[in-house]
């Protein structure tokens, strides 16, 4: 970072960070209390989607048309759909980047992206890959400062990754990246969070990290949109299930009213079966697809 940050913030990019900024005294007084008021919500509408359509232009097709769901607070949604159904596309319309053909959407309060994990063109620290979700706070010619950093300590020691505020993002494993990026995201204070296939290319391990990580994020009183290839990631983890279907047919609901042995075998192509079991006293359902 430039000196002026350095000047301004003596301990932050230094070893000190764990006994500073991150101190779990600051985090009770700031981030503790985002989480109460994530869960004052819980119940509340913060996502409508009505009778949304879009392509991109009069004469093209429709990739999307007379989508309409909701979603509240505390809940997660997971979006099913075979390659270049619209996923994105649904994604890019959430968070304001494109808009509509037709309907509306309104987020009744900020959502932060979170995309795949990748390799940014730098090796930047992990803290200030985290402060880089401030972009929006700071403006266009100013530095991060002193409350820049302590939203990116508290966010870091949020998802339990302060230890690696020091580590350069290159030497994370593919798990700990994809938390990094949730940090960024977290720190614009949001009220939801819309995730890009956030277990792509992740092992077994790293991918229940991920996914306990969102599922703790959601009983806090965020909402969680999430796109996936993982059916049993969407039965794991989601409240309501979107499914994008051939041409411009969509299911919205709970995973037992979508996610039936027939829908699943019309989403993929293939046999499928959905198997329920107990496992520590607890039901739990999986998804087994049947190999030709």
């Amino acid at each position: 970072m430039s000196e002026k940050v350095e000047e301004d913030m003596p301990s932050i990019n230094k070893a000190s960070i764990g006994k500073a900024l991150m101190s779990k005294a600051l985090m009770n007084k700031t981030s503790m209390g985002k989480i109460s008021e994530g869960k004052a919500l819980r119940g509340k509408v913060l996502i409508r989607a009505n009778r949304v359509g879009f392509r991109y232009s009069a004469t093209d097709d429709w990739i999307l048309k007379n989508f309409s769901f909701e979603l509240s607070a505390g809940e997660v949604m997971a979006v099913l759909g075979p390659n270049g159904r619209g996923k994105t596309t649904l994604l890019k319309l959430l968070i304001g980047l494109m808009k509509p053909a037709e309907g509306d959407i309104q987020c009744n309060g900020r959502l932060s992206y979170v995309p795949q994990v990748s390799t940014p063109a730098f090796d930047y620290k992990v803290i200030d890959m985290v402060v880089m979700g401030r972009a929006s706070e700071i403006g266009l010619f100013s530095v991060p400062g002193a409350t820049d950093y302590k939203y990116a300590g508290e966010a870091l020691l949020r998802l339990g990754i302060a230890d690696l505020a020091q580590r350069t993002y290159s030497q994370l494993s593919g798990g700990q990246r994809q938390l990094v990026l949730i940090a960024r995201a977290l720190v614009s204070m949001p009220c939801g969070l819309v995730l890009d296939e956030p277990t792509s290319a992740l092992d077994f391990k790293n991918q229940d990290l991920i996914l306990r990580t969102l599922r703790q994020l959601a009983s806090q009183g965020l909402s969680i949109v999430m796109t996936t290839h993982a059916p049993n990631h969407a039965l794991h983890v989601a409240n309501r299930i979107l499914i994008l279907e051939q041409g411009t047919q969509y299911l919205y609901g709970s995973p037992s009213e979508v996610m039936t042995h027939d829908e699943l075998h019309k989403l993929y192509g293939l046999e499928l079966k959905k198997l329920t079991f107990t496992h520590r006293g607890q039901e739990l359902q999986s998804v087994v697809p049947i190999f030709s």
